[in-house]
């Protein structure tokens, strides 16, 4: 498995490194049960700091891509090629847009959709509550 990481380019190391895992498995050249480099040894091969490793591998562990085993290492998941249909990014974004439209029709402002959703996300009570 090639991997190549442009330290210079806008996208974060770790995206960039998801993408190359994600096209080396959609390429065939990683398989479902393919054993993984360790975090330590892959930011060794690639000159990159452990965390961002750790950072793209957790990532991709939540889309079901690669699978931990604990000690035993990490692994291409069983279902990966089918798991990479999924955007969770996109989903999120589109959920969000759906929400501010219907507050927008109610005649919600911006400062107060922003207020809102600023106070949610730091589990602040919100009016009403």
């Amino acid at each position: 498995m090639e991997i190549v990481i442009d330290i210079d380019a806008e996208e974060p190391l770790f995206a960039q490194l998801m993408a190359e895992i994600k096209r080396a498995v959609s390429a065939g050249g990683i398989n479902p049960g393919d054993a993984l480099p360790s975090i330590r040894q892959l930011a060794n091969d690639l000159n990159l700091n452990n965390k961002t490793v750790a950072k793209a591998y957790q990532l991709l562990e939540r889309d079901k891509v690669i699978i931990t085993k604990g000690y035993r290492g990490t692994f291409v998941h069983p279902d990966a090629r089918k798991n990479m249909d999924f955007d969770l990014n996109a989903w999120v974004a589109g959920q969000i847009n759906q929400t501010i439209n219907a507050c927008r029709e109610k005649g919600a402002t911006d400062s107060e959709i922003r207020i809102a959703f600023a106070n949610i996300m730091q589990n602040k009570p919100t009016a009403g509550e």
